[in-house]
């Protein structure tokens, strides 16, 4: 029997908590032709590959036919369904809404904040994700200023148009990030104000992550495998960065360049990494606000090295990993990529893909880049371009995701 991931186009996009950690996965979905999709097969694929510990789900269908289909089909236990309250017109539509309400399914309502449903609609609905307006905006931000570093909260101007407890997106500033999640308890942001949170750091050097280089300490002095070392060392683009950059320091001397974390970890020795992560952890950052532009990075390297093809050995699947986790360093460092790439003997297929757009991994971190947004037809023409079977992309997605464990990295 085909698999119904044949005949859909998945993006996906974080939802992030007030622990500045991944709370949720808002999964789009849109049908890859014409013809209909299979609603229970769809629940029931995810459900299949989904865990205790997998991020919950909203699930986004990007057309009414399908939105209908699992209205009518999702059984009670299935993820949160997202439905845009401009589709609500539609008669048909709401009376499906009615009734998967009725029989128990969670319904997500979306819309601008200024433009709530009507109290008959908004019963039917557990939760919203809601979008502000400028001038909400700047109400919200009125009524609950951020205070300067070591001063008090300052007194506010009015009342604060943000709603308890509910999910918002496209939050772009930093202060109306923490308004919504830590004042108003928000359950989640859809997105991350990633552009404003670095832009409102620019003034201290940009330091790996204090949580991350701890748990590689903790991992030295267990004695744990090589492979736990790469990984957690893997955890942070930052701490992968620099380490490298140390590798191949003039000071170490080391006749051969240093191209990968496997061979800088079996080439410094232990001891010496002990001694350079000792000497990191007291600049090492604590911003909890730095965490999802991390873990964002992480996630887009876990999606690359499985979208590589399958069967490639241990060390180009971990130069894939790298790539995708080195691709949106110029954010984190504020100077071209190129620049940044070019103090360290990355192989020419890592600085291709990133800095050039071609050569042989350009086509996964394209489609990684793509996964990322809810542009089905930009997902589908690379499959094309490239040779991609949808299919495969899809299930490697949902994997990755499944495999994605809220709220544990540090």
């Amino acid at each position: 029997m085909q698999s119904v991931l044949g005949s859909l186009v998945l993006g996906y996009r974080p939802l992030w908590g007030s622990a500045r950690s991944l709370a949720g996965v808002q999964l789009y979905v849109r049908e890859a032709a014409a013809v209909g999709v299979d609603a229970p097969h769809l629940l029931r694929t995810v459900q299949e590959m989904w865990s205790a510990s997998s991020p919950p789900l909203l699930i986004s269908p990007l057309s009414h036919q399908l939105l209908s289909d699992l209205l009518e089909n999702a059984p009670r236990s299935s993820p949160w369904i997202l439905v845009p309250g401009e589709w609500l017109g539609d008669s048909a539509l709401f009376a499906q809404v009615q009734a998967a309400h009725q029989r128990g399914l969670r319904l997500v309502w979306r819309g601008p904040l200024g433009r709530l449903p009507e109290p008959e609609v908004a019963r039917c609905f557990d939760n919203s994700l809601l979008s502000l307006q400028p001038e909400e905006a700047m109400a919200a931000l009125q009524a609950a200023p951020p205070p300067r570093p070591g001063m008090p909260h300052p007194p506010g101007h009015g009342a604060s148009p943000v709603i308890d407890g509910q999910m918002y997106e496209d939050i772009a500033s930093r202060a109306l990030m923490a308004h919504c999640l830590d004042q108003h308890r928000a359950v989640a942001l859809a997105g991350w104000p990633t552009e404003d949170v670095l832009y409102s750091l620019r003034h201290q050097p940009m330091q790996a992550s204090h949580g991350t280089i701890l748990k590689l300490l903790k991992a030295i002095d267990a004695e744990q495998s090589l492979d736990m070392f790469e990984t957690i060392l893997g955890e942070d683009p930052l701490l992968a960065y620099r380490f490298m950059v140390y590798t191949n320091s003039a000071s170490l001397g080391l006749r051969t360049g240093i191209d990968s974390l496997r061979r800088g970890l079996v080439m410094m020795g232990y001891g010496s990494i002990r001694k350079w992560l000792s000497d990191q952890l007291p600049h090492a950052s604590t911003e909890a606000d730095l965490r999802p532009v991390r873990e964002a990075m992480v996630l887009r390297a876990r999606l690359m090295e499985q979208l590589i093809e399958p069967g490639l050995q241990h060390e180009l699947r971990s130069e894939v990993y790298l790539c995708g986790l080195l691709s949106r360093l110029d954010e984190l460092l504020g100077e071209p990529v190129g620049t940044i790439l070019h103090r360290i003997p990355l192989s020419d297929r890592v600085f291709d893909a990133i800095v050039m757009n071609h050569g042989p991994y350009a086509p996964c971190l394209q489609m990684a880049r793509a996964l990322e947004t809810d542009d089905s037809s930009a997902i589908r023409q690379l499959c094309t371009d490239h040779e991609m079977v949808q299919e495969d992309v899809n299930r490697i997605l949902l994997r990755t995701l499944a495999n994605t464990k809220r709220g544990t990295s540090p």
